[in-house]
C-alpha cells in the first residue's frame, strides 16, 4: 500500500444523488492507486451506531421528535469516531464516510427547523476539532433523486418526507459549499455515472498528490 498520510473523505447529498454508487468508484480507484482505507456510512458505521441507524430509519408509532432525532445521530457518531474513525486516520488510511455533520446541519437543522447552534453545540462536543478534509457534494435536481429512490423499493423514513422538504435540503446543501469552496467538491450529479467519476478521479488524484508532497 502506498503511504499517504490519512484523509477523511465525506460524500454528501439528497436523496437519490448516487452516494452508494460513487463512493464504490471511489473504492475502485484508491485500490488501483494502491491507498489503505476504510469505507464506512453514517448514520452507522458500526455495530451498535448500526442499531441507532435502525431507529432513525424506521417508521414508529409514536413519532420520532427532532431534538431526539439529532441526539441518536450524535449518540451514533460519537460511537463512530472513537471506536471506527480516529483509530483508522491515526494509522494512517483514508477514511469514506457516506454523510457525516454537513448531513445534520441540512436535514434536523434546515430541514427539521432546528437551531444551528444547537447542531454547532454538539458537533464540538462529539467531534472536537474533528471535521473532513474534503467532501464531495453530489447535486441532483429534486425530483430526479426521487424519482431514483423510488425505485430502490419501500422509502425509509426520511425518503417519505414531502418534496418541499427536499428543495429545503438541496438548497442547504449548495449553500454549505458556497460557504467552504476549499472542502467542497460540488458535483452534477444528474449525469452519466463516467462523467462524475472522472470528476472525483481528478480530485483524488491532487489530494492524494498533496499528501505525497508532505
Amino acid at each position: 500500500m502506498v503511504k499517504i498520510p490519512g484523509r477523511f473523505i465525506t460524500i454528501e447529498g439528497g436523496e437519490g444523488a448516487g452516494k452508494s454508487t460513487h463512493i464504490e468508484l471511489i473504492v475502485q480507484w484508491l485500490n488501483a492507486q494502491g491507498i489503505d482505507h476504510l469505507r464506512t456510512r453514517e448514520p452507522g458505521g458500526t455495530p451498535l451506531a448500526e442499531e441507532v441507524r435502525k431507529l432513525l430509519l424506521e417508521r414508529h408509532d409514536e413519532p420520532l421528535q427532532p431534538m431526539t432525532e439529532l441526539l441518536l445521530i450524535f449518540a451514533a457518531r460519537a460511537q463512530h469516531l472513537q471506536t471506527l474513525i480516529e483509530p483508522a486516520l491515526s494509522r494512517g488510511q483514508w477514511v469514506l464516510c457516506e454523510r457525516f455533520t454537513d448531513s445534520t446541519y441540512v436535514y434536523q437543522g434546515c430541514g427539521r427547523g432546528l437551531p444551528q447552534e444547537n447542531v454547532a453545540t454538539l458537533e464540538a462536543l462529539v467531534q472536537g476539532s474533528r471535521r473532513p478534509d474534503y467532501t464531495f457534494l453530489l447535486d441532483v435536481p429534486v425530483e430526479v433523486g426521487l424519482r431514483r429512490a423510488a425505485k430502490r423499493g419501500q422509502l425509509d423514513r426520511f425518503e417519505s418526507e414531502p418534496a418541499v422538504f427536499f428543495h429545503k435540503i438541496r438548497n442547504a446543501y449548495l449553500e454549505r459549499a458556497r460557504r467552504e469552496p476549499g472542502r467542497f467538491l460540488v458535483i452534477d450529479a444528474n449525469r452519466a455515472a463516467r462523467e462524475i467519476a472522472r470528476d472525483i478521479e481528478t480530485t483524488l488524484a491532487r489530494i492524494a498528490g498533496e499528501g505525497r508532497n508532505v
